[in-house]
């Protein structure tokens, strides 16, 4: 029993017959909110545990993944409020720049008018007023999960405390030239835009065309391939591998570029694979990354043929053409001056895509803002390399290495008007000056703003202590600086925890953000695809939630976590867990009924019965396996775990078998109420973080405790004349009830097979002399539903098990004739299976020709059918003769 739990004096306490969901879980976490269990204090003394919330955008709403990720959080934060920690899981929103921004100018279009229409300020105006008015749904959807947020620290990536963090980072940056403004290729996206990050492009096969073009004449021409043919406008040079003979004579001289009337080198570059295609690249410096390193190592011009929305800007007969028409223009004027090669179509290949609007991301040469990320990426490497942060599951590391050690340097401008605005002037004669939160901005003539904003992981990645108050050395940067782990998705290892990394290090002068990351795997389907609209198998967990209950969501997504491994769930699975939230109601109900209790001390062990005594010593075991797991990140484990012990051990074995006891009543009576009211209490404290609201009604009711969230998390239970480190143990009473277990199944999968009803009683002896099972007669005889031998028993079939006889009666309770015939029926049916299966596999022919998955299929088919012989043999020979 707990320190704060105080049962009153009430007996039998009394709960609904049924457990609704709805009608419980709202109220309740309205409750917890209001007393203020979820909120943390600076000042306390306890020992601090700190999770920050991998913020949702604002204009997003609660998806499987977000119930996941969150489910996890809560469980470890639930657990060490519990233990005594002062708990703190940071609340907040991300401001999701192109996302919102797409929003509201959707919501402008249907009024006739586009953000130009109003101006930057009004248009920034009218994206806060969206945000107060329609965003952050999402906080209303983590309250029905059961979220244990400190809802009184919730922040917002563009409110004013995390906006100054976002310039004094920069600023900072700036100063130390790490900062810096330069022409590079980035992902373009000509919807919206903007310059987008890797993350926001998403990859599908796309059907396209692969065109094969014949550059120069004659001896000195080359044929490249291109599956942008429009991009050729831009060509600046045809690149070859140096060690490559078939080209070596034209390294350094020119050759013409079809169409343009220009004339192009031909350069020598490690960077081409001459065993690829023809060996020979086309290199358009101003539209392909690679192309770009390319003319950067040869000091080759850049040429840009396409404008931002992606129509073409070379002077001829292309300009203005989007560049899909422009394709097929070019390679029809190409086609004309017979300088095709050859032409591939559908030609499959992954093609990036706007993960906003779903635009073809077009690479795109520009001025934008840059992080140097080298030295700041080698930081955050070596943080990990020497322990100062753990990533968990450990085979993760390698990614994350192969991520930090080649990082190319970040872009962190975007053309967007949501977000923070780039902290940069430029002055009338091409001054530059920097302002960091404090300093006052240039004014007069001729000075303006940049007219970027930051990339949004640029403010997310201060998260873990812009939350906090930094830039001020506030208590709660003192206290809950460096969190005590990330709980996040392995998907985005790379581009925000990453991030996080580099910037924590940085402004926390080496102090990294956290001490553990601990990596989850992606929600999918229950036949393992990703979840999507378009694939149709995307699922609302809120439906789930309303037919089956947050927790049976929540417990699904538990018992199927695994550290780094994607979680497949289907809603099949979650009816499962509601059952099991029923189970768990039921059980707790019958045990009131029955007098469980919790007041008073544990009797000493020698007066508990060996059923008392094995439950106890289990649930201590189960204790310590629940901890370990919970310290491993084992979620699947530990729920797995808690889930066979409440129903299989606690409901299914220790209840039914003390069920005799409790009519019996007494003293031993006495103590049974006493243990299963201790195991219950326990057993809902352990389940209290995975399954918060159903615990919070049973334990409540069973304890007169003010709340489970506030309880203490469990030890182990000591039961006086038995004291051990690690709490109660008995090995002995452990293998007297597994003997009893072994007895009961044995004799239900006999009666099972007998074809016997399972409340239908058969009159049975039980000789149990020289083994433990006498104490347990009576409850082995209700189990298994058989009635003491009268005067006219006549055993039928006998089962010797674990040393003791089973003696059995069935002349009355079978139709033993019609039985036998069934039986000879299914063997016959088993025989000729096998004689099948056998000749198959006894067939040379067969056996050379089928696939080896065939051919397995058949041995599986063989072996259960002579499984089936056996049990059928096995079946006949147990009926009564007659």
């Amino acid at each position: 029993m707990t320190e704060n739990t105080q049962q009153s004096n009430h007996s039998a306490p009394e709960l609904p017959t049924q457990y609704t969901p709805a009608d419980v879980e709202g109220p309740l976490y309205e409750r917890w909110v209001e007393r203020g269990y979820f909120e943390a204090d600076e000042k306390s003394d306890k020992p601090p545990y700190t999770v920050v919330i991998p913020p949702p955008n604002v204009t997003g709403s609660l998806h499987l993944g977000h119930a996941f990720e969150h489910t996890l959080i809560d469980a470890l934060t639930r657990r060490k409020r519990m233990q005594g920690y002062e708990t703190l899981w940071q609340p907040g929103m991300d401001h999701a720049g192109i996302a919102t921004q797409n929003v509201v100018e959707r919501e402008l279009a249907k009024e006739g008018v586009s953000r130009h229409d109003l101006g930057r300020e009004a248009f920034v105006e009218r994206v806060w007023q969206w945000k107060n008015e329609s965003g952050g749904q999402i906080s209303g959807q983590m309250r029905r999960l059961g979220d244990g947020v400190a809802w009184s620290r919730e922040r917002f990536t563009m409110d004013e405390g995390l906006t100054k963090a976002v310039q004094t980072i920069f600023k900072r940056l700036y100063d130390d030239e790490l900062i810096y403004r330069a022409e590079r290729i980035i992902n373009w996206c000509p919807r919206c835009l903007t310059a987008i990050s890797d993350i926001e492009v998403e990859y599908q096969d796309d059907d396209g065309e692969l065109v094969s073009i014949r550059y120069g004449e004659g001896d000195t021409s080359i044929v490249v391939a291109t599956t942008r043919a429009e991009t050729m406008l831009g060509d600046t040079a045809v690149a070859v591998h140096p060690e490559d003979e078939r080209y070596a004579h034209l390294v350094g001289t020119e050759i013409e570029l079809p169409l343009t009337g220009r004339r192009i080198p031909v350069v020598a570059d490690e960077h081409v694979d001459p065993e690829f295609g023809t060996g020979a690249v086309k290199v358009t410096p101003a539209h392909d990354p690679n192309d770009f390193e390319i003319g950067r190592r040869h000091d080759l011009p850049n040429l840009a043929v396409l404008d931002e929305r992606g129509v073409i800007t070379a002077h001829g007969p292309f300009q203005g053409l989007d560049r899909f028409e422009a394709r097929s223009a070019i390679v029809g004027a190409l086609r004309a001056e017979g300088r095709i090669v050859a032409e591939k179509r559908p030609y499959t290949h992954s093609v990036g895509h706007c993960s906003r609007c779903k635009t073809t991301i077009e690479p795109r040469l520009s001025m934008q803002w840059w992080v140097k990320v080298g030295p700041l990426a080698k930081a955050a490497g070596d943080a990990v390399r020497d322990g100062k942060v753990a990533i968990h599951p450990k085979e993760m590391e390698s990614r994350y290495f192969g991520w930090v050690d080649n990082l190319h340097d970040w872009c962190i401008s975007r053309q967007l008007w949501w977000g923070h605005r780039i902290p940069v002037w430029y002055g009338p004669n091409g001054e530059v000056v920097c302002v960091g939160p404090d300093d006052e901005a240039p004014t007069g003539e001729g000075w303006t703003q940049d007219t970027d904003v930051l990339d949004t992981w640029f403010s997310s990645g201060l998260w873990p202590f812009s939350t906090l108050g930094w830039p001020e050395q506030t208590p709660s940067v003192e206290k809950f600086y460096p969190n005590s782990v990330l709980v996040t998705g392995y998907d985005i290892l790379f581009f925000w925890v990453a991030r996080m990394m580099m910037f924590g290090l940085y402004a926390m002068d080496g102090t990294p953000p956290f001490h553990t990351i601990a990596l989850h795997g992606m929600v999918r389907d229950q036949f393992g695809k990703k979840m999507s609209k378009s694939f149709g198998n995307a699922v609302n967990p809120l439906d789930w939630m309303d037919s089956y209950g947050s927790d049976a969501v929540r417990f699904t997504l538990a018992r199927g976590a695994n550290p780094g491994v994607d979680v497949p769930i289907g809603e099949d699975w979650v009816q499962g867990s509601r059952n099991f939230a029923n189970k768990i109601w039921n059980a707790t109900r019958f045990a009131l009924m029955n007098g469980a209790t919790v007041e008073g001390e544990l009797p000493p062990a020698e007066e508990l019965s060996a059923t008392d005594r094995w439950i106890l010593s289990r649930l201590n075991s189960v204790v310590a396996e629940v901890d370990a797991y919970y310290d491993d990140y084992q979620f699947a484990k530990l729920s797995d775990t808690l889930f066979h012990f409440a129903w299989d051990e606690v409901f299914d074995w220790y209840v039914e078998l003390s069920k005799t006891t409790f009519m019996a009543g007494g003293p031993a009576a006495e103590a049974s109420r006493r243990v299963l009211g201790e195991v219950l209490d326990v057993t809902l404290r352990l389940l209290h973080p995975i399954v918060p609201f159903v615990t919070e009604t049973l334990w409540t009711t069973l304890t007169g405790g003010e709340s489970v969230v506030i309880a203490d998390w469990p030890k182990a239970v000591a039961v006086a004349g038995a004291d051990a480190p690690g709490g109660f143990r008995d090995a002995a009473a452990e293998r007297e009830i597994e003997t009893v277990q072994q007895v009961v199944t044995e004799v239900r999968r006999f009666r099972s097979d007998q074809g016997l009803q399972p409340g239908q009683k058969v009159p049975a002896r039980l000789e149990l002399s020289g083994t433990a099972l006498a104490a347990h007669e009576a409850a082995m005889r209700s189990l298994l539903r058989l009635q003491p031998a009268g005067d006219d028993f006549s055993a039928t079939a006998s089962l010797p098990v674990a040393g003791a006889t089973v003696a059995l009666d069935l002349s009355g309770a079978i139709d033993v004739e019609a039985e036998r015939k069934r039986l000879t029926k299914d063997l016959g049916a088993a025989e000729k299976e096998k004689a099948q299966a056998t000749a198959k596999l006894g067939n040379e022919a067969f056996l050379a020709k089928a696939p080896e998955k065939v051919v397995d299929k058949i041995r599986g088919r063989l072996e259960a059918a002579e499984a089936d012989i056996v049990r059928i043999t096995a079946q006949l020979a147990a009926l009564p003769k007659g």
